[in-house]
């Protein structure tokens, strides 16, 4: 009797295969379940049923992101619609006049409005546009995304900026490897604007007000969340070097390692009672605080660098570039090159001199022109930027009404 042989590896490609069209299958399924939804119950009734601008906040921790740009919108006496998936999105407690607020729900309920909507431009920093339940709306004729960190533009995750219209950015550097995706995959060019990063400039404006009496030397402790992490690789190693230290610190771990790492962070907390754990929405505070700060391949690492000028010891995890953008472009992503010349690598051999590194660290003069050199690549138009990204989304609808008109005519 002949059996049916199927050799691993063809068998791991046809599981691949089965699991692949069962996503697609689930997100079909959940896409027309929206669009049902909608068809019975009707759109949003808040929404206005058609609007030049429309902008999209997921979080109030991306509040800062458009704080500048509605306020340019404001001060020129131009209406958009403000659509928000948090109740308590601080745009509720400006006072806007022009600046139209909606609360739309989340998740679902969110995307029953957002695939629907009429618009000349959208605006958003959420990613994954036509991947999962986020789709384009027929009605809208231009989807413009906005990058929340002066960092590459490659570590979304996969496909998570490729079916936006346009980009803006925060530095011209973030241009060529968002060309080289579009070759590789056969996309059409989008329109790559740099505007600056907003919530930068937010952040740096807020902080001209700050200050601190009795200031006591502070190790800031700000890693990312998963595998790879800061706190995952080494943290218990890394906290009871800094004890010993007797500075103070401030442990500020990701907030998505409250929702996925509690397992981690909960012996962490009870070990380190005398530490500080900050959970807070915003990190100024924390950032303002610190001396120098110690990471991993977070973004926080380039907030706290060029909003304090001060430097970093950064932990080179072994991250998994395969699930981002940034997995398929050869060359080395910029924000691991800058790091290396602004930033201390430490590993757990260096745990023991933790204290030594550190008063090395924060008397080497050299860093601080590494940080302005890195700042001046990747935070351009600092201070302008809701005015370039207003600038931006006005130029880009007056030409789809050129483009319109001409095609009437």
């Amino acid at each position: 009797m002949n059996l049916l042989y199927i050799d691993p590896g063809t068998g791991s490609m046809i599981f691949s295969v089965f699991l692949g069209l069962a996503a697609a299958a689930y997100f079909l399924f959940r896409t027309f379940l929206i669009k049902v939804k909608v068809l019975f119950l009707g759109k949003n009734k808040a929404l206005q049923s058609k609007s030049a601008f429309v902008i999209y906040n997921e979080a109030n921790h991306y509040w800062p992101v458009f704080k500048p740009i509605t306020d340019e919108f404001e001060k020129r006496g131009i209406d958009v619609q403000y659509l928000t998936s948090s109740e308590t999105d601080p745009v509720f407690i400006n006072d806007y006049k022009y600046v139209h607020p909606v609360f739309i729900g989340a998740d679902n309920k969110a995307f029953a409005s957002l695939n629907f909507i009429e618009a000349d431009v959208c605006l958003m920093t959420t990613p994954g546009l036509e991947v999962y339940q986020l789709k384009r709306s027929k009605l809208c004729k231009h989807y413009a995304h906005i990058l929340h960190e002066p960092g590459d533009a490659i570590f979304y995750k996969l496909f998570g900026i490729d079916w936006f219209d346009s980009i803006f950015l925060s530095g011209e550097y973030q241009k060529k490897d968002i060309r080289k995706l579009e070759k590789l995959r056969c996309l059409p060019e989008k329109e790559l604007i740099v505007t600056g990063s907003t919530y930068l400039d937010y952040y740096n404006n807020k902080l001209k007000n700050y200050s601190e009496n009795d200031h006591v030397f502070t190790v800031l402790v700000s890693p990312s969340w998963g595998t790879a992490a800061l706190l995952s690789v080494m943290g218990d190693s890394l906290l009871e070097s800094l004890k010993n230290t007797e500075w103070r610190v401030i442990v500020r771990p990701h907030p998505q390692s409250k929702k996925s790492e509690v397992q981690i962070l909960k012996p962490l907390e009870e070990k380190f009672t005398s530490f500080i754990w900050d959970y807070n929405s915003e990190n100024t505070e924390s950032l303002s605080k610190a001396d120098i700060m110690i990471s991993d391949f977070s973004g926080v690492i380039f907030d706290y660098a060029f909003l304090f000028n001060k430097p970093i010891l950064y932990h080179k995890a072994s991250l998994n570039k395969n699930i981002y953008d940034a997995g398929d472009i050869e060359d080395e992503p910029w924000k691991f090159i800058a790091v290396k010349h602004f930033g201390r690598e430490i590993t757990e051999n260096d745990l023991p001199n933790i204290k030594e590194i550190i008063q090395q660290v924060i008397a080497d003069s050299s860093l601080t022109s590494e940080i302005q050199k890195a700042k001046d690549t990747a935070w351009q138009n600092r201070g302008k930027s809701g005015i370039t990204a207003v600038d931006a989304l006005v130029s880009i609808r007056n030409n789809i009404l050129e483009t319109s008109s001409k095609e009437t005519t």
